[in-house]
């Protein structure tokens, strides 16, 4: 009898341990209809995902080491992973995310990233889990609208819906976020304008939001985003000035603007700031460039091709610190190209297809 009693006590045990060390039930159940809703090939990365503890060895998921809750989904179809370089191939995968996500009440990470085939909308539940902190969903067939109410996701740092086909406008919600560091929209179909109020993201240090149909005018309180250092809103429809401002960043130092219905002057803050790639070919700038070069003036990449520019080429161009790739092209500068160190590995396309610009590389004044 004493036998009976050590071996039920044994088995009491072990059962005991594996509830405290399996995940919550109602997690393994969200992340089985997650699954449902997706298909996936070739690579069978789902196979792993049998068994009734979803927090060991299932691809992709990680739990809280304490409250076994899952916290991490990670599945990219870009990766350096065994399962991957085995087959030889990049990731492809069909369906839609289901709202079965939303159960995932300690989700901190979501990353379903390029998978390319992924299509429907984001789940708009998916504001309600207050944990979440990244999400990234790019390179995939993502459709629908920014869930307007994303401004609960009070911790969130990184929101990365690059290459998809989200439509509708930027939610004003998004500027609630304090805690945003990355915000990547590029390559969708987003309209409407930027809103006002996004200069409250001051933790904000890229934003990044080219190739859409983003209109209206650069708001003047970006500036207020001061950790801001690259700043994409190239290939869009944004129309007026360049503020001002905008050179006067501490930490800018990539501006890309190319593409778009930009008017009026360039401004001479950009000139000597601590720009170190400008872009702001295609557009509509006129007047002169500014003749306010320094050695502060230290640009891997200017780009000013294909506006309206007037005048001379600056000689205080030849005091900037460094000048990597430049292209003046298609503009009405007029007068001679100013000598320069650095000027003579430039080829002469960098200043074709203006009034009458003469000297080295082109022919002499």
């Amino acid at each position: 009898m004493g036998t009976f009693l050590w071996w039920i006590t044994a088995v009491l045990v072990f059962a005991v341990g594996v509830t405290v060390n399996a995940c919550a039930p109602h997690d393994m159940e969200a992340l089985l209809a997650f699954k449902a809703a997706l298909n996936e090939p070739y690579l069978g990365i789902f196979n792993s995902w049998t068994g009734n503890d979803c927090c060991s060895n299932w691809y992709g998921i990680t739990c809280d080491p304490t409250t076994k809750r899952v916290a991490d989904i990670a599945l990219r179809g870009e990766s350096e992973d065994p399962i991957f370089q085995k087959a030889k191939r990049t990731g492809y995968m069909t369906g839609s995310i289901s709202p079965a996500i939303c159960k995932l009440e300690r989700l901190s990470n979501v990353i379903l990233a390029d998978w390319k085939g992924i299509s429907g909308i984001i789940p708009p539940c998916i504001t309600s889990l207050p944990f979440l902190r990244h999400i990234d969903l790019v390179g995939n067939q993502i459709s629908g609208g920014i869930p307007f109410d994303i401004g609960k996701l009070s911790l969130l740092t990184v929101l990365n819906l690059a290459d998809n086909k989200i439509t509708g406008t930027i939610p004003r919600s998004l500027a609630n976020i304090s805690t945003l560091m990355h915000l990547d929209l590029r390559n969708n179909m987003i309209s409407g304008i930027i809103p006002q109020n996004f200069g409250r993201l001051r933790m904000l240090s890229r934003l990044l939001l080219s190739g859409n149909r983003i209109s209206g005018l650069i708001p003047n309180t970006v500036p207020h985003m001061y950790r801001l250092s690259d700043l994409d809103l190239s290939l869009n429809q944004i129309s007026g000035p360049i503020p001002e401002s905008l050179g006067k960043m501490a930490v800018l130092a990539t501006l890309n603007l190319d593409g778009n219905m930009i008017s009026g002057k360039l401004p001479a803050t950009l000139i000597n700031s601590g720009i170190s790639i400008l872009n702001l070919s295609k557009n509509a700038i006129e007047g002169s460039i500014p003749d306010v070069f320094g050695p502060r003036s230290y640009f891997m990449m200017m780009d000013l091709s294909y506006n309206k520019l007037t005048g001379p080429i600056p000689k205080s161009i030849s005091s900037a610190s460094y000048v990597g790739h430049l292209d003046l092209s298609h503009n009405h500068l007029c007068g001679a190209i100013p000598a320069g160190s650095w000027f003579e590995h430039l080829e002469a396309s960098s200043f074709t297809y203006n009034d009458c610009l003469c000297g080295k590389p082109l022919q002499a004044c």
